[in-house]
């Protein structure tokens, strides 16, 4: 199964970012918490290359905490500016504010040395689909001046906004790439929400979740969430998530039931998950060394 997602408006939204980058100081790339470098947008970060960017591990209270905690020191290490959040936080604003300042100290410093104290930060908001851009672009501004909904593609133009005195923000639309390189990358976008339902087949997406659960002992959610059996923890994926199906009462309705299944994932009630791990990044170095050793 291929899973793709790209219509026009996110071609335009890639040309309006481009446009704008002259007026804006730093760039809060927006990813998720659950799949840090799978939303992490290629053509995204082509554009803004030239910009200081912030990653903002979004919905991090739906990811495992302990694998949030080794993304963001991997990010460090690798000189990645990173703060994870939860859009709830009563800091937020000043958490946000205070690591953006970190990262333009420089021209900040310029900036004071000039008599301009506190100089107003011009920050764009960027990243994929259904990541969460509005719900805390609605947080920092402390009102609803953008439009969520638990689907992606809800945001369809840009604005700026005034979080507080000290910080402006550019909200834009959502935004995916042409081509995933990887399969895997969107079956893990399709899982968390960040392309349309309509656009995958649900038992596929919901087979992956088994088998990660599995991979990473961790069926026991499923267990409590569906009452399922020891036995029936042994059966392979399909038939387990037939079994899920039958314990929903959906009958044979095994898409029904992949979609209840994605969908308590993505809402956290099978507990919170990451489905990328910083060892998947060292497996990938080592296999390019290997390849480049046989060419």
């Amino acid at each position: 199964m291929t899973i793709q997602w790209y219509p026009g408006h996110m071609a335009k939204a890639i040309r309006q970012l481009r446009e704008n980058l002259k007026v804006i100081d730093i760039v809060f790339e927006l990813v998720d918490a659950r799949i840090p470098e799978s939303s992490r947008n290629p053509e995204l970060r082509a554009t803004v290359a030239q910009k200081p960017t912030l990653l903002i591990l979004e919905k991090s209270d739906l990811a495992d905490p302990k694998v949030t905690g080794e993304w963001v020191r991997y990010y460090r290490e690798h000189n990645q500016p990173v703060i994870a959040i939860d859009v709830n936080d009563r800091k937020l604003v000043g958490n946000l504010v205070k690591a953006a300042r970190e990262v333009l100290k420089t021209q900040q410093e310029r900036l004071e040395a000039k008599g301009i104290q506190k100089p107003v930060i011009r920050a764009v908001m960027a990243g994929i689909p259904n990541v969460g851009k509005s719900t805390l672009l609605n947080r920092l501004v402390n009102k609803k001046v953008a439009i969520t909904g638990d689907r992606p593609g809800v945001t369809k133009k840009q604005q700026w906004l005034k979080a507080n005195e000290e910080l402006q923000l550019l909200d834009t639309p959502g935004v995916l790439w042409p081509k995933f390189e990887d399969p895997m990358v969107g079956k893990k976008l399709a899982l968390t929400g960040a392309i349309k339902d309509s656009l995958f087949a649900k038992d596929d997406v919901a087979l992956y979740a088994i088998k990660f659960m599995r991979e990473h002992n961790q069926t026991d959610r499923l267990a409590e969430r569906y009452h399922l059996t020891d036995d029936e923890l042994t059966l392979s994926d399909v038939d387990l998530l037939l079994a899920i199906t039958k314990r929903l009462g959906f009958k044979d309705d095994y898409d029904r039931a992949s979609e209840r299944l994605i969908f308590d994932l993505r809402k956290g009630k099978l507990g919170r998950f990451t489905f990328d791990t910083t060892d998947e990044l060292s497996e990938k170095s080592v296999d390019s060394v290997s390849e480049a050793d046989h060419e």
